[in-house]
């Protein structure tokens, strides 16, 4: 790597040499994301400085940046994606079905007339305001919280139509979680004709008619009227959840949930409630892309193609760190990956290509590595207390609306009640806490 590098514009020649470090400098780019170009060049060669390097203009990075494109990134991201639970991980399996759930979420561009006529601003009534936004989707394995496949592009465009795009990496083997976002006819159709089976928390305008009432509350209808050619039959579960917060707050919330998994002996209705919870992860997920890796911050390219990159650069410096913390439970199956920190393994990897471990052919390297051992010694606390805190409207492009006065503003400790409606015999009830 150090030796392709070239100094200025330079000739043809060097120009092609270039070229074949700009992928590894953008994947670096995502690790350091507070630093400039310069300064993680320098970072990469800290542990080279008896070679006698010649430092590249940030300029000669930025052309060969762009001779590299988008293409290069894309298959590096999806060669290192896919789920990494071993078969019967605590945490990813569900009764032999990998647990794998879809949600979005929205980053910010560089508000630049080269962008904005594809990442256009938000506009209300009055003049245009924020950052122009990215939406990106991702399928993400439950419990390990690994990138299975992605899609992205302009936040005009809604959810549904990014998920339909990770459809084929859906397999028979897979159970996908997903929120009322993605409640729809075709879309649900479309993951059963994969093979894989869903659990959906359906929207309100919903209301399916039951068709054949099931022991344990649930109950079969068919979904598809009037958009599918053979009707999609179904199973619903209704339930009361009811959570009261350590200072007495009691909140009660109306859920149904829809499934393709028919057998309510095999597939419990209150097991799969319980499981819908998991789909969640994808918060967290994302929370680690744009809190720990990006810091919050809009994203630094300024061309279409650019920014393309950037986005395909950080989901794999993401996907490599989570295969990082994986490899280190290689030898320790009895603790579940939720235990290693993100942080942690962020920090370790930006330590790591710093001090240049491992880059000298005399350097012993395992699976487990220097990233892996270091997320083992500090490791998560293995029960987490529950604790439940209202979302805050912290920008303007915020979807979150002001909870002033509606829900505690601070984090506390909460207590969940299931109730299942029956309909066996009349409208009758069962609890579980």
């Amino acid at each position: 790597m150090s030796r392709t590098a070239g100094s200025g514009s330079g000739s043809g020649k060097r120009a092609g040499r270039k070229t074949r470090t700009a992928p590894w400098t953008d994947f670096h780019l995502a690790l350091f994301e507070h630093h400039s170009y310069r300064t993680v060049w320098s970072k990469l060669t800290a542990a080279l400085t008896p070679l006698a390097l010649v430092r590249p203009a940030v300029s000669s990075l930025t052309r060969a940046r762009r001779r590299v494109g988008a293409a290069p990134l894309r298959r590096l991201f999806e060669t290192l994606a896919g789920p990494v639970a071993r078969p019967g991980q605590d945490g990813s399996f569900y009764r032999g079905l990998r647990t794998v759930a879809v949600d979005g979420t929205l980053l910010h561009t560089p508000d630049d007339e080269t962008l904005t006529w594809r990442y256009p601003k938000r506009a209300g009534e009055g003049p245009e305001f924020g950052y122009p936004l990215l939406r990106l989707l991702t399928l993400v394995e439950c419990g390990t919280r690994a990138l299975i496949a992605a899609a992205f592009g302009p936040e005009s465009e809604g959810e549904l139509p990014y998920a339909k795009r990770l459809l084929a990496a859906l397999d028979k083997t897979m159970l996908l979680l997903a929120d009322a976002a993605f409640d729809g006819n075709e879309f649900l159709d479309a993951v059963h004709q994969s093979g894989a089976r869903f659990l959906v928390r359906s929207g309100a305008r919903r209301v399916p008619t039951p068709a054949e009432h099931l022991g344990d509350g649930s109950y079969v209808a068919r979904i598809g009227y009037g958009v599918l050619r053979v009707l999609l039959p179904v199973r619903v579960i209704e339930a009361t959840l009811t959570v009261t917060l350590a200072d007495g707050t009691v909140r009660t919330e109306q859920w149904r949930l829809i499934t393709n998994l028919l057998d309510p002996v095999r597939y419990p209705a209150a097991e799969l409630i319980d499981l819908y919870h998991r789909g969640w992860q994808a918060e967290t997920t994302y929370f680690s892309i744009k809190a720990t890796m990006l810091d919050g911050r809009v994203l630094r390219s300024r061309s279409i193609d650019g920014l393309d990159q950037e986005v395909y650069t950080v989901l794999t410096a993401y996907q490599a760190l989570i295969r990082a913390g994986d490899d280190a439970l290689t030898g320790r199956p009895e603790v579940p990956m939720e235990r290693i920190s993100f942080t942690v393994l962020l920090a370790a990897a930006t330590d790591t290509v710093t001090a240049g471990h491992g880059i000298f052919p005399n350097t012993l390297v395992d699976l487990v590595g220097t990233i892996g051992h270091t997320a083992l010694d500090a490791l998560l606390p293995a029960h987490r207390r529950q604790r439940v805190k209202a979302r805050t409207r912290k920008n303007p492009t915020s979807k979150y609306g002001p909870n002033a006065g509606q829900r505690p503003q601070k984090a506390q400790n909460y207590t969940v009640r299931t109730t299942v409606a029956f309909f066996e015999h009349g409208l009758n009830s069962r609890s579980r806490r």
